[in-house]
């Protein structure tokens, strides 16, 4: 019980947010992604061999550490969350963990009991998803300082790297020091109901996800009904993303159907692949987007 206690000590717990980072770098480079841009945990997943099933399970995820091995991620969860788990469930595999099942758990914030081998996944999830030189990026092309930025300047970042803001949050606070406790807790009063209501105007219990200008992932995920609100001047597929109206923030559509559609804004290097995927669709997650699903 005393080496359990050590190992996971203030200077242990930060040897092992530091192992993370750097086998979430490694993770990146063996997948011939570079070290700040957002990624699609699903697509490291398949360049790492490991396959990725979505199940409508009661449980955040699980890792199957088989021949073939398989991560397993709950549909019943908010999509960011998903990405999340699934990364979480990737660290399982890089570390050469044994087969874990991962239960319902709020953010790990301040989750100083946590076993050694979650620390590791879940520094892991946090550095693949938000690599430091990603962040520092979106915040300097935004002219934000992080200890100034709002709630909804934090949800358009957060968005761009396809994880929720509390997500974001408690990484900038705990992860890098990049904010200080008090913007940490003045963040952590904000919900993203609140976030929604404010853009939007009205209460909406369905997703918001936004790419504001300065978004630089190629491709953004969405589940059908999901609402999108993209720059104004942005050209889209009217039968995939049907617009809804016009707002002070920009044009708020909702993905009415499956499929991928490439959306761009004429005269400037703006654009992105937008994946939408059948409302808590169950199945591979490479075929997410198709109409009719195959599985193995």
């Amino acid at each position: 019980m005393s080496a359990q206690l050590s190992v996971t000590s203030a200077p242990g717990r930060k040897a092992l947010v530091m192992q993370g980072m750097q086998a979430s770098i490694a993770a990146r480079v063996k997948a011939g992604v570079d070290l700040k841009s957002p990624t699609c945990i699903y697509g490291l997943c398949e360049a790492h061999n490991v396959a990725v099933r979505f199940n409508d399970i009661n449980m955040e995820g699980m890792y199957d550490r088989t021949p073939k091995p398989r991560i397993h991620v709950s549909v019943l969860r908010p999509l960011a969350r998903r990405t999340f788990t699934c990364a979480h469930e990737l660290g399982h595999h890089v570390f050469g963990h044994g087969s874990t099942i991962d239960e319902l758990r709020e953010d790990q914030a301040s989750s100083a009991d946590r076993p050694p081998n979650e620390i590791l996944a879940d520094a892991f999830a946090a550095f693949v998803l938000m690599p430091t030189l990603g962040l520092r990026e979106a915040f300097a092309k935004r002219g934000l300082d992080p200890n100034r930025a709002t709630a909804l300047d934090m949800y358009a970042i957060a968005c761009n790297f396809g994880v929720g803001q509390a997500t974001l949050v408690n990484h900038l606070a705990y992860g890098i020091n990049m904010i200080n406790q008090v913007q940490r807790d003045r963040l952590g009063r904000i919900t993203p109901k609140m976030i929604r209501t404010e853009l939007l105007g009205e209460v909406t219990s369905m997703p918001l996800t936004v790419a504001d200008q300065h978004w630089n992932s190629p491709t953004l995920d969405i589940e059908q009904d999901g609402l999108l609100l993209l720059p104004a001047g942005v050209v889209v597929d009217a039968s995939m993303l049907v617009p809804e109206r016009e707002l002070a923030a920009g044009r708020l559509f909702r993905a009415a159907k499956c499929g991928i559609t490439r959306v761009v804004m004429p005269g400037t290097q703006w654009a992105t692949y937008v994946r939408i995927a059948r409302r808590q669709y169950v199945g591979l997650a490479r075929f997410r987007h198709l109409e009719e699903t195959a599985d193995d």
